[in-house]
């Protein structure tokens, strides 16, 4: 978290918040209150609120529109040896869909509560990362700090629905192979201490679809190969190998959550009515792979 009592002024065109807080905290909430989220995030509030922060940083802002209605956004902080590979801090702008009911806040008020915790969608993923970029930068330019190399900051769109629209198809774009960059920094995991882990790689994420063709038939008989039939098997394969790996997790001392391969069942689609057997149903799972297993086994 953010600290919550006022620390240095951070110049470089920071706005100052009424109340108290710390403006780092104040921007961060500001952030938070976007509605980045899916299924239709507002991305243009997004680019309105980077617009200004490049204004406020002395930035330039490079915009790449990479599909309709997806623009990737990048502010460059130019070193005195540009020729020199550049450090990339990236962040995704889009949040994961909520669902209210089960929040004791607005998931966008970005309420703070007596004790400084903060709760708003993007809180964790990836919101305080972009807001941790933008203030790091903003405090080094305000102490007069010049770098060797470019930074360049980059928000992408759509990277919690796989990026396809997003970073995917960036990285193929010439501006991307422009940026000539050495080092990247992106998001990692929550810290519930003050201890901040680093991690140095990162898992193989998976997004299965499984399609299982049957014979469709009328729900009062026994229909022999059908869809659902073959989603059990489907399922129980791979929810078997679920129980393996957690407890592969669960009994070595060594073991931590990124050493084993994590698999959840997201997804399950088919069916007309009640008294239909479908002729396919779909099943999806989200597997995330450590960098140790071999996946051409």
């Amino acid at each position: 978290m953010l600290p919550d009592k006022d620390g240095p002024a951070l110049g470089g065109g920071q706005r100052s918040f009424p109340g108290g807080e710390d403006s780092s905290v104040s921007l961060f909430r500001e952030y938070l209150r976007l509605k980045t989220v899916h299924p239709r995030p507002d991305y243009d509030a997004a680019l309105r609120f980077l617009d200004r922060i490049a204004e406020e940083l002395e930035l330039p802002l490079t915009k790449i529109e990479v599909c309709p209605g997806r623009v990737v956004s990048i502010m460059t902080w130019e070193g005195m040896n540009p020729r020199l590979k550049s450090i990339l801090l990236n962040s995704h702008t889009d949040v994961v869909p909520v669902f209210q009911e089960h929040w004791k806040y607005d998931a966008f008020s970005a309420f703070k509560d007596a004790e400084g915790n903060i709760y708003a969608r993007g809180s964790q993923d990836m919101k305080c990362v972009t807001i941790q970029y933008i203030q790091a930068v903003r405090r080094l330019k305000a102490e007069g700090r010049k770098l060797m190399r470019n930074v360049h900051l980059m928000f992408v769109p759509d990277e919690e629905v796989g990026g396809h629209k997003g970073m995917e198809t960036f990285v193929k774009h010439p501006e991307f192979k422009k940026l000539n960059i050495g080092f990247a920094l992106d998001e990692g995991l929550a810290n519930t201490s003050e201890a901040f882990t680093v991690f140095y790689g990162e898992r193989n994420p998976w997004w299965i679809t499984v399609h299982c063709p049957g014979s469709p038939g009328h729900g009062s008989r026994f229909v022999e190969n059908t869809a659902a039939e073959k989603l059990r098997h489907v399922m129980n394969s791979f929810l078997d190998f679920r129980e393996k790996e957690k407890q592969r997790l669960n009994t070595s001392e060594c073991f931590t959550l990124g050493d084993v391969t994590t698999v959840n069942m997201t997804m399950v689609s088919g069916g007309v009515a009640y008294n239909v057997i479908p002729a396919e149903m779909d099943v999806s799972f989200d597997l995330r792979i450590p960098p140790t297993v071999n996946l051409q086994v």
